[in-house]
């Protein structure tokens, strides 16, 4: 399934969410969010990722009033939330990566109550339209205790949209379903999108940020390491690597492949390539270091080449301090 992104017509937009210097300190000196600075734009789906800790469920708790700031200001729709909290928070949804429900009601009086909590009529419609599109319309009269992991997320996921939220925060939603019901999942995101709905996920699944997600954000430590267009951060950080195995061993490198971004291995029988960018260029100097080899009459037997996906962008980034982003 592929997601097209919109950058043309999100440039335009005020954002629909505004987050400046959100700051989160618990008693005992962690800091989970340290001045944060995020917009996002309407009508985008955006991805959030970092490794556990790093201050993701803090920030979508923070937003959604779940957790009190220590310091900074968020701004959704335009107004200030703070000032203006109970009419901006009957615009917001909140899938919560923890099952929280009542697991003794069934799921149609579930999702209808959901719905009374904010204020609206009932609306037996739409309702009977978000369980279809979730696959839950013939579970309506279950006990939530009764259905699998993968239905009882399905069920937060109806709650949540039972009051027609503009803007719906989804915290790894897909968190212990397989993979058939998480496509689907990504099926139903995808129509949430197409609705006008701004869609912000944090997932463990770097896949799913890499198959539904207009932008990716980054957070290490309580800290936006990164924010960028999905495709640009591909571009920009994407690298190219390749293993020539020689036919014989070389003592050195050949001048013609002096400065290229490329190494010997000690035995002297592989060239490995390390460089270019997400847009191709790697693949070119790949292909002239073949040609050079092929000039200086020195044969290879294989080669192997991995272009980065955006998992290994997200690993250096984290784990190895963002080496990559700084070059």
């Amino acid at each position: 399934m592929a997601f097209c992104t919109c950058e043309h017509i999100y440039a335009a937009m005020e954002p629909i969410l505004d987050i400046r210097g959100l700051t989160k300190t618990y008693p005992g000196g962690l800091t989970a969010l340290d001045a944060v600075d995020l917009q996002i734009r309407q009508g985008e789906i955006f991805a959030l990722l970092g490794p556990n800790g790093a201050g993701k469920t803090t920030l979508i708790g923070a937003v959604c009033g779940l957790v009190r700031p220590t310091g900074g200001e968020i701004y959704a729709f335009g107004e200030n939330m703070r000032e203006h909290w109970r009419g901006l928070r009957a615009r917001i949804g909140l899938v919560p990566q923890e099952l929280a429900t009542d697991m003794f009601e069934p799921v149609l009086r579930s999702v209808r109550h959901s719905r009374g909590l904010f204020g609206l009529p009932a609306d037996p419609d739409r309702i009977e339209e978000i369980l279809r599109s979730l696959s839950l319309w013939d579970k309506r009269d279950a006990q939530i205790r009764n259905l699998s992991g993968g239905m009882k997320r399905r069920v937060l996921i109806a709650k949540a949209m039972a009051h027609d939220p503009d803007l719906l925060f989804l915290d790894e939603p897909t968190a212990g379903v397989d993979v058939e019901l998480r496509r689907d999942m990504w099926k139903q995101i995808a129509e949430m999108r197409a609705r006008g709905t701004t869609v912000i996920l944090t997932t463990h699944y770097i896949e799913e940020a890499e198959e539904m997600a207009d932008r990716v954000g980054i957070i290490r430590q309580g800290k936006i390491v990164m924010v960028d267009e999905k495709d640009a951060m591909m571009k920009r950080l994407g690298r190219t690597e390749a293993r020539v195995t020689l036919s014989q061993p070389l003592t050195q490198l050949p001048d013609g492949l002096s400065g290229r971004s490329v190494t010997l291995s000690d035995d002297g029988l592989t060239l490995c390539y390390r460089g270019g960018d997400g847009a191709g260029q790697g693949k070119a100097e790949v292909a002239e270091l073949t040609k050079t080899l092929t000039r200086s009459g020195i044969d290879y037997v294989a080669i192997e080449t991995h272009e980065s996906s955006l998992e290994d962008i997200f690993v250096d980034l984290v784990e190895n301090g963002g080496g990559r982003a700084a070059a």
